[in-house]
């Protein structure tokens, strides 16, 4: 599958069908965040295409990774628009973006080792974990029939089960038994028989699509020089970098590559940063490495990255092609919420794996403390801080894990081949 997936064309059917399936996979987190902070939905989708693009071309096609809205950004852009607005908070998201860079320079000259020294696995593994499972409850609730925050019930709970369900089923299905082609439309296969089902129970609303045009034109905004708002998004930017390493270790793992040697770390971070930027410039969220595509990509076998570029075309298209994204749009909850369970999951079990591959003696008082604090801090909702400056999810737990990999004393406890502690 791995020889297909390379092989084929850029302009094949079956790479064309991939990126689809990719921005499928990704739609839902994609526009949520917009939807959370007051952003544009139809802005994210292009800034998610164009950050794809230019992270491509920062690494020269060599990552199967799909670049769009930071859930990390969240609560800090909903702060900022309500203090400062859209166009001063896209000021702060630029500074953000530059970061990354900053962050990719100390890289490019110090040595990818700079950061392993300070993220070893014991370190890593559990924020990985934290990335899928904290997400956890938005796919369950979204599987019930819910807002992806519970707050909300969309669809009674008998038929949405159904959907989620069913969709979930026939993804595994198709990814477990499934050969070929059919192993490569998994999610998407899941994804159109939860759709016919919810269609069957009268879950699907096709009113965005005669709402919409054929063609709109997404509502831009330029941003606004505002010292308080780039002040306020700088420290922000600590968690979703921590987070690309994670992603960036987990993709590795998955293709069997080692993508902080090559392209480098530094590429990769650059490219990031970059897209964060030309996101803003737009009035986008940021982008981030995308841990849905990520499971999508271990799930498929679907390892070439030019998938992911025609994904990112797809997501520009989508933008102006008010149809179109009319008809994404009448995708019922459920039937994302069934493929996002599996997705989130798999995204959590790349990080037992990276624990797993190091021989970590997780009984040793060290680890035990280091992953145990990591993984309540960022499952369980811990946060520290408050108004202007709050830390809390992926961003804390790898701080946290940071500074307890750094303060205890000793180095992380491994296992010999004969299973005793070293």
């Amino acid at each position: 599958m791995l020889a297909q997936s390379q092989e084929a064309g850029f302009a094949h059917p079956k790479t064309i069908l991939s990126g689809a399936q990719m921005l499928f996979v990704a739609f839902g987190a994609l526009v949520l965040v917009p939807l959370l902070t007051g952003l544009d939905p139809s802005v994210a989708l292009f800034t998610a295409g164009l950050g794809t693009l230019v992270f491509h071309g920062v690494t020269k096609k060599s990552v199967p990774i799909f670049l769009a809205s930071s859930f990390a950004f969240i609560a800090p852009i909903h702060i900022s628009v309500q203090q400062w607005g859209v166009s001063a908070t896209m000021s702060g998201l630029m500074a953000a973006g530059v970061v990354y860079i900053l962050l990719s320079l100390l890289v490019r000259f110090q040595g990818p080792n700079i950061l392993h020294r300070v993220l070893p696995p014991i370190v890593v593994g559990p924020v990985i974990m934290v990335i899928g499972l904290a997400l956890a409850p938005v796919a369950v609730n979204m599987a019930l029939g819910k807002s992806g925050d519970g707050a909300l019930e969309l669809y009674a709970t008998g038929p949405a089960l159904a959907v989620s369900m069913l969709a979930l089923i026939v993804t595994l299905f198709l990814a477990v038994f499934g050969r070929g082609f059919y192993k490569l439309v998994s999610i998407l296969g899941g994804v159109l028989a939860g759709y016919l089902l919810a269609l069957m129970f009268g879950m699907v609303d096709f009113s965005p699509i005669g709402q919409a045009g054929w063609v709109s034109v997404p509502a831009f905004t330029l941003p606004t020089w505002h010292w308080g708002a780039i002040l306020f998004m700088i420290p922000v930017a600590i968690a979703p970098a921590i987070e690309h390493l994670g992603d960036m270790i987990a993709i590795g793992q998955i293709t069997g590559k080692n993508y902080i040697k090559k392209p480098g770390l530094h590429r990769t971070l650059l490219g990031d940063g970059l897209a964060t930027s030309t996101a803003a410039l737009f009035g986008g969220p940021p982008n981030t490495t995308y841990s849905e595509v990520t499971g999508a990509v271990m799930i498929t076998r679907s390892f070439n990255p030019v998938i992911m570029i025609w994904a990112a075309v797809f997501a520009i298209l989508l933008a102006f092609a008010g149809k179109l994204g009319g008809v994404l749009q009448t995708i019922p909850t459920p039937v994302m919420g069934g493929i996002m369970t599996l997705l989130f999951g798999s995204i959590a079990v790349v990080g037992m794996n990276t624990l797993t591959r190091a021989h970590l003696d997780l009984t040793a008082p060290r680890n035990l403390c280091i992953a145990s604090l990591i993984l309540v801090f960022g499952i369980g909702g811990m946060q520290i801080g408050g108004g202007m400056f709050m830390l809390q999810g992926v961003g804390l737990a790898a701080i946290v894990g940071i500074l307890l990999n750094l303060i205890l004393p000793g180095a992380p406890v491994v296992k010999s081949e004969a299973g005793q502690t070293e």
